[in-house]
């Protein structure tokens, strides 16, 4: 059998490329001599986070088209003609077996060259609500790999398999990190961490939340983790000189920050609700509501209505947080039944059954 191969693109957000260095990640380990290539959007995180996971990759000269009239707009119709010429032409050269595209802006030119090549394809689709780019592609994709149920009504029936999302396998076994974790981000063993996650970029409401809720916090006796987000990090890094929170842009050690955690705040994008399944620590989603069909609300209703997560819309934090969360860490009930609950939905080998439709593909 000749040296196999397989295209990767997955981009914009940390929820798009972990997933695809996921998968990449476990068909390496069961075929190490296989080829990878990574093909991503040019001026986006992925060209940082690819090469640092061990991945070649390439850019495309790609971007969304924005909500309001822009002049992105006006040339988003030279960068897709841009896009599936040079995708056209990573294909030809790489002559992948699968391509596989985990969304971001990117994996549309790339898996509409490869379909329009006869090159098998696999979406992973992360949302209860999927974009259009995935849309679009799933009527020539051949398989698509979903975390949510009920997404017929978006993809052709016959062709969905229900995975869930690609974790990191670090995560699988946390409690055992909870020593090595505090010593980590020098936490007091005897307090109580929330751990805040905003995202990659970070969310400006919910650092604007913390900033107005700190003192209350602190006052309880908690301790803070504040993942506050690149853009954010020089507006709120002097929490961290007072001694009130441990702010940092970005957290690279997922595996200790969730073990460390006694509470979680977080957005629900589809990579962080698949990861707090698999953490099974108590939560409380707030969701953006400034992505498309308000998919992070989806996200995280998917998890309350099993009542494995409290949710709290933006709108209504100033008049619901402070009695929620203060509920949430005075009743010990409340955090084992929304422990126990959010673990039951877990999917610890949705990599693993990824990869074996990914196998089913090869030729």
């Amino acid at each position: 059998m000749n040296k196999l191969k397989f295209i990767l693109s997955g981009g914009g957000t940390g929820g798009h490329i972990y997933p695809a260095i996921a998968i990449a990640n476990e068909l390496k380990f069961r075929f190490p001599d296989a080829e990878f290539l990574f093909v991503g959007a040019e001026d986006k995180m992925e060209m940082q986070k690819v090469p640092q996971a061990g991945y070649k990759i390439k850019g495309l000269w790609i971007a969304g088209l924005q909500r309001k009239f822009t002049l992105q707009n006006l040339m988003f119709p030279f960068k897709l003609m841009s896009s599936l010429w040079v995708s056209r032409k990573i294909i030809k050269a790489f002559q992948p077996n699968v391509v596989i595209g985990t969304g971001g802006f990117a994996s549309g030119p790339l898996l509409q060259m490869a379909n329009m090549l006869k090159i098998p394809t696999l979406i992973q689709e992360q949302n209860s609500y999927p974009g259009i780019t995935n849309k679009l592609l799933s009527k020539k994709a051949n398989t698509i790999c979903v975390a949510y149920e009920n997404l017929e009504r978006f993809f052709p029936k016959d062709k969905i398999v229900f995975t869930g999302n690609p974790v990191r396998q670090d995560l699988l076994e946390i409690d055992s990190k909870r020593t090595e974790a505090i010593k980590h981000f020098n936490l007091d063993p005897n307090k109580k961490t929330l751990l805040v996650l905003g995202g990659s970029l970070g969310a400006r409401r919910l650092n604007q939340l913390i900033e107005k809720e700190i003192y209350n916090l602190v006052s309880k006796d908690i301790q803070i983790i504040w993942q506050c987000g690149k853009l954010y990090y020089h507006d709120y890094s002097h929490f961290s000189d007072k001694g009130l929170a441990k702010v940092v842009a970005f957290i690279d050690r997922m595996d200790l920050v969730y073990a460390a955690a006694d509470f979680i705040i977080s957005r629900a994008g589809a990579s962080s609700v698949s990861e707090l399944c698999l953490v099974g620590k108590p939560v409380i989603f707030i969701p953006s509501p400034n992505v498309a069909e308000d998919h992070q609300t989806k996200n995280a209703s998917a998890i309350v209505d099993k009542n494995g997560a409290i949710l709290i819309k933006e709108s209504e934090l100033d008049s619901s947080f402070e009695s929620i969360f203060s509920n949430l860490i005075s009743n010990e009930n409340l955090q084992k039944e929304l422990s126990e609950n959010i673990k039951k939905l877990a999917k610890p080998d949705a990599t693993k059954d990824i990869v074996e439709q990914i196998v089913k593909l090869i030729k």
